[in-house]
C-alpha cells in the first residue's frame, strides 16, 4: 500500500524540481525526503526518480504516479469535510493567509461574523504574498487564502488547488499633484497608456521583487511603451502613497489602497485595470464548513463599491 505522506512528497518534488526545495518547503531535512521518496519507489516496485545534474526529473511512472496522488489528496481534503459536517458545530484552528490591505479591509469584520456565528472556531490570520500562498497551501501550513491576479499578472492554474471569486478593485496611477492646485480626487484618465506613458521619465515606487504587485507594474509600463525606472520599493500602499505625496515618484495602487481622506498632495487617475480577488484552498477542502463558513463571512465583509464584489473575478 502506497503511504500517503510520501504521496505528497512526489507531489512537491514534481512542483519544485529539487530535493533540497521540498526539505526546506516542508521543513524536513534533505536526507530524509530521499529516504521517504526511495521508500516510496520501493513501495512501487519501480523507479519513479532520476537523477539530471543537481535537480531530479520524474520518470514516466512518477508522472503518472502524481497524477493519482492528486486525486487521492483530494478525496482525502473532501472525506475530511465530510466528517467535520458529521461532527457538528465548527471548533479548532483555521489557518488563514492573506495579503496586508485584504488584512485591513476585509478580514476583520468576516473574522467578527465569523466569532458570532461559530465561537468554538479559532481563525488564525498570517499575512502572506499570494505569491506564496500555493506552496503554503500544499504543504498544509494554511487552510484557506486570499490571493490575487491583475490584468497584466493573471492568475496560474496550480495543481491540487481551488479558487472561488470574491471581489474585483479597480486600479488607480498615484502621482504627485499640480503645485498650481489641480484636484486630488480619482478622476478618469483620458487613455491608460497615456496616462502611464506621461510618467515614462519620472521615478516609479513599487512593491518588492518577486511579488505580483511589482510584476503588475512593470508588466503595465512595458504594455505601455516602456520600462519604468524604479526609485523605491515599498509593499505597504499608505507608505507608497506618502512617498507620493513628498514628490518621489509615482505609482499604481488598488482601491483598497487608496481609502481613507483624500491627500490633496497626490492626484489619482484611474486606470481600465483591476485586480481581481479569490480564496483559494486545497482541491477538495471547499466543502468543509470551516473553510466554507469563512467564504461566506468575507462575502458579507466585502465593501458594496468595489468593482464585481458580488459577481464572478
Amino acid at each position: 500500500m502506497l503511504d500517503v505522506r510520501r504521496l505528497r512528497l512526489l507531489r512537491e518534488l514534481a512542483r519544485r524540481g529539487t530535493i533540497a526545495a521540498v526539505a526546506e518547503a516542508l521543513s524536513f531535512s534533505p536526507s530524509a525526503v530521499s529516504q521517504q521518496l526511495g521508500v516510496l519507489e520501493r513501495e512501487a516496485g519501480l523507479p519513479l526518480l532520476e537523477r539530471t545534474g543537481r535537480r531530479v526529473r520524474l520518470t514516466p511512472a512518477g508522472q503518472n504516479l502524481v497524477r493519482h496522488a492528486e486525486a487521492v489528496l483530494e478525496r482525502l481534503e473532501q472525506a475530511d469535510a465530510d466528517l467535520a459536517e458529521a461532527r457538528g458545530g465548527l471548533a479548532g484552528a483555521l489557518r488563514i493567509g492573506a495579503f496586508p490591505t485584504a488584512i485591513r479591509a476585509i478580514v476583520p469584520a468576516a473574522l467578527v461574523a465569523l466569532a458570532g456565528r461559530h465561537p468554538r472556531l479559532e481563525p488564525m490570520v498570517s499575512e502572506t504574498d499570494p505569491a506564496a500562498v500555493a506552496h503554503a497551501l500544499r504543504a498544509g501550513d494554511l487552510d484557506v487564502a486570499l490571493v490575487h491576479a491583475y490584468d497584466f499578472v493573471p492568475a496560474t492554474q496550480e495543481p491540487g488547488l481551488a479558487i472561488e471569486p470574491l471581489y474585483g478593485e479597480t486600479m488607480y496611477l498615484a502621482a504627485p499633484a499640480d503645485p498650481a492646485g489641480e484636484t486630488p480626487d480619482p478622476v478618469q484618465g483620458p487613455d491608460q497608456g497615456a496616462a502611464l506613458r506621461a510618467h515614462a521619465q519620472s521615478p516609479w515606487i513599487t512593491a518588492t521583487p518577486g511579488t505580483l504587485c511589482r510584476a503588475m507594474t512593470v508588466r503595465a509600463c512595458q504594455a505601455a511603451g516602456f520600462t519604468p525606472r524604479i526609485r523605491h520599493q515599498v509593499d505597504e500602499f499608505a507608505t507608497v502613497l506618502a512617498l507620493v505625496a513628498a514628490g518621489q515618484g509615482v505609482a499604481v495602487v488598488p482601491q483598497l489602497g487608496v481609502t481613507g481622506p483624500a491627500d490633496p498632495a497626490v492626484r489619482l487617475t484611474r486606470l481600465l485595470m483591476e485586480r481581481r480577488t479569490n480564496l483559494a484552498f486545497r482541491s477538495g477542502a471547499g466543502a468543509h464548513p470551516a473553510v466554507a463558513a469563512f467564504g461566506t463571512a468575507l462575502r458579507a465583509a466585502v465593501p458594496p463599491d468595489l468593482v464585481g464584489s458580488r459577481a464572478e473575478a
